[in-house]
């Protein structure tokens, strides 16, 4: 082979490398990153399956972790979309402002936050007061609000979840959490401690919900009427810890997200809100 020959060649497969990277860089464009709370993930993850089956060439990576992380994630510039089961403290606010982000809040749906125990724990209903103190650590027997003489085992989400600040400021007055509380990394690890647990009780959005554990009915006016979690109780507003859930984004990449999220916005997207046992917003 005489140089012109290896010199074309050599060209041949620079351009044919060269275009190969363009394609995966156009493809790596098309990649659509979530980020963020355990309790919009169920939603997020059908969503994007939804949507990616119209839009072949959109592939989007959906990832957990709880609000905070999505949000630090998003300010980090990690992530997307930014999901979040809580709204953007002060404190975020100006770290977005320092660094020059400006962020959309969308609501994409609302969900009602369920208080679970065992199924075999005769404890059917409890008021908000006693809901705080057993999460503040004044009440540790179950006896005490009308069940068994166990001790009482509570599980909560980590600080960074939004469920977690959420419970915290409108279940138990903004109050601490009890030292003795055990904090679960996600969503799933206290519905299935809870399920193996007797003396156990947690919160968890009302789409995680199973066979598993037993839901308990809520009362907010002092135990003159007690609520069960339910689609129906929250959208009639009945059911007292109910949330809004929002996606979150940097408005520079507003092009790039928007037509996922008029698909969540959409009356398709809102059927599958109700789908995953959320409650639409209309």
């Amino acid at each position: 082979m005489n140089y012109k020959s290896i010199l074309f060649l050599s060209i041949l497969i620079l351009g044919a490398c060269t275009n190969a990277n363009q394609k995966k860089e156009a493809a790596g464009s098309k990649t659509l990153n979530i980020k963020g709370s355990d309790t919009v993930l169920p939603l997020a993850q059908k969503s994007a399956e939804q949507f990616m089956k119209t839009n072949p060439d959109q592939s989007i990576a959906v990832v957990g972790g709880g609000s905070g992380t999505g949000i630090t994630a998003l300010m980090d510039g990690n992530t997307d979309i930014a999901m979040s089961s809580r709204d953007i403290k002060g404190e975020e606010k100006l770290k977005f402002q320092e660094k020059q982000i400006q962020i959309e809040v969308k609501t994409i749906a609302v969900d009602a936050l369920a208080v679970i125990v065992h199924p075999e724990n005769k404890v059917e209903q409890l008021t908000r007061e006693q809901l705080e103190k057993i999460f503040t650590g004044e009440i540790t027997n179950w006896k005490d609000v009308g069940g068994n003489d166990d001790a009482i085992v509570v599980y909560s989400r980590e600080n960074s979840s939004g469920t977690y600040e959420f419970f915290k400021e409108h279940v138990m007055s903004k109050k601490n959490y009890a030292s003795t509380v055990l904090n679960m990394p996600a969503t799933g690890a206290i519905v299935q401690s809870v399920g193996q647990t007797k003396g156990a009780i947690g919160y968890i959005g009302v789409a995680y919900l199973s066979s598993g554990v037993k839901a308990i009915k809520v009362s907010y006016d002092e135990g003159k009427t007690f609520v069960a979690p339910s689609i129906a109780t929250a959208k009639d507003k009945t059911y007292p810890i109910a949330r809004p859930l929002y996606y979150i984004y940097d408005t520079k990449i507003e092009s790039k997200v928007k037509s996922f999220i008029d698909y969540c916005l959409s009356p398709e997207g809102q059927k599958l809100v109700e789908e995953v046992g959320y409650i639409p917003l209309n």
